[in-house]
Order: structure tokens, then sequence, then C-alpha cells
């Protein structure tokens, strides 16, 4: 079966109707990309891969309330509807959800939330309390709806994605999680919907995120501990004009801290505020 155009369902029976129907194709294997969409450059390669690389893919688009801590950044969220479609009728074999709240959180949800070893409790999860249980939350929820083969992620949300691949193994959802490189600008500036709202000028006060990430990845050696290295980047940061809400360097799959010893396999992580909007960005040191 191959969609000339796309399709959108808005509830959970026309989606679940449309994947019974596709489902009856032989070898037949589903993508699925979870969005809030304000799609952009990013978002488009983990669509294509998803479309290459199965038979059909999903992708919903859906600002989920419970991931929010902060009512004025919900509010503020873009949300371009008509433009997402538009930038997605190039992909060949796409289903679009775009469900209203009380299709993901039914009155039936039986979801119960799980421990996540402490990793919903740093990095992002130290000042947005309560985040990563709405990512898992609503995730879940998807993941029980649509049962794909594969769902694709992006690297830029580098502790959503450790976390997702951890609920993924805790729920044993026979799923496997791509994980996509981060999609930047020329500049270096990561992509982000977030974007939208910066002014030019703004644009390019924000790529202190990325030449901080590079002092990382290019002085570790120049350095006795990650404690020491991440002063220094502090400190580099500090010439730009952005706020830091948080720099720290972890182990990649854990999520633990790294401050007086190396570890095999780490990650640095950035926070910060260009005036009223915050981003976040990070890189394997």
């Amino acid at each position: 079966m191959e969609l000339k155009k796309i399709i959108v369902c808005h509830t959970a029976k026309s989606l679940k109707n449309e994947l019974l129907e596709a489902s009856k194709q032989e070898n037949f294997e589903l993508g699925f990309v979870p969005t809030m969409g304000a799609l952009h450059s990013g978002h488009l390669e983990l669509v294509r891969r998803a479309s290459t690389e199965n038979s059909l893919v999903v992708v919903s688009i859906f600002v989920n309330p419970t991931q929010f801590n902060n009512s004025i950044d919900l509010e503020k969220y873009p949300r371009t509807l008509e433009n997402d479609l538009n930038l997605l009728e190039s992909i060949p074999n796409c289903i679009v959800f775009v469900p209203d709240a009380h299709e993901i959180y039914p009155e039936n949800d039986n979801f119960e939330s799980v421990d996540l070893h402490g990793m919903d409790t740093v990095l992002e999860g130290e000042f947005r309390p309560g985040h990563f249980q709405g990512v898992v939350h609503v995730v879940h929820n998807f993941f029980k709806l649509i049962q794909p083969t594969r769902a694709y992620f992006g690297q830029k949300d580098f502790q959503q994605l450790a976390i997702i691949k951890k609920m993924t193994e805790l729920f044993q959802f026979p799923i496997q999680i791509v994980a996509c490189e981060t999609v930047r600008d020329s500049s270096g500036l990561a992509k982000s919907s977030r974007n939208m709202r910066l002014s030019e000028a703004e644009k390019i006060d924000a790529l202190i995120i990325y030449q901080t990430l590079l002092f990382l990845k290019e002085n570790r050696c120049d350095y006795s501990s990650p404690k020491e290295l991440k002063n220094a980047a502090i400190s580099f940061f500090n010439q730009g004009n952005l706020k830091l809400e948080y720099l720290e360097i972890c182990d990649s799959k854990t999520l633990e801290i790294a401050a007086d010893n190396w570890l095999v396999n780490m990650n640095a992580s950035i926070a910060a505020y260009c005036g009223e909007v915050r981003l976040i960005d990070n890189m394997e040191i």
C-alpha cells in the first residue's frame, strides 16, 4: 500500500481503523514520530528516516499539557498545524495523528507511573519537576495505542531519549527506539521549535550554547576532572549574553553526574535563557 497523500486522523478510533487496514499488507512495519508540532527540518529528518525504514509512519502532533510545569510556556508554545501538514505532504506513506487531550488521556486511562531510578530528577528534571513523568505518560499512551515497530527521537532531547529507552525497557514494549542525530543550522544552532520565538540578534547570541559544547569537547583532555572542565566551560559561557540555568557532564546512559572521575561515555548538557526563551542542547564529549 502506498499513500498518495497524507491522511489526517483526529481520533484514536479513526487512527486504529487506518492502521488495521494498513497492517494487512505483507511484512508490515510501522514507524512512529511523536512531535508537539511547529515542525522544522529536524523533525522532517526523523519522519523521512521513519518513512524509509517502515511500511508506514505515524506522526503525532500533540502539545502535551502534562509535561509543562510552566503554564506561560505551554500557552506560548508555537502551534502551526497548517504549516506542519504542508511540510508533511512530501513524505510518502504518512498518517498524521492530531488528537485532543481526551483521546490521549481517556477516562479509562490505566497508566501507572514507574520508578526511573533518579533519571528524571537530574538535569532537566531538577528544574522542571514532574516534566518527565508527563513525557513518560504521554509516550506510554501513544505506544499502547499505535503499537509501532520503531519509534524515532532526536538526540537534541538527550535526557528524554535516555528516559524513553528506560521506560520502554520497564514496560517491556517490543519497540525499537531509534536515536537520530541533532539537526543544526549552518551556524551550529540546534533546530528547535522554540527558535521561532527568537529574533535574529537572539539567534546569534544563542550560538554561545553550541560554542560552549565545542569548548567542552575540545578541551576535555586539558583538565584533571569533569568538575574542573565544567567550571572552565561555565566561565566561557558567561562571556556571552545568555542566562545559564545549568551545565552538567553526565554518564550518557544512566545520567549519573560526573564530578571527580572521568567516565567512559559522557555527555555535556546545557539549558539557558535567551531573553524569555529557554533553550537546551547537548553533545557527547
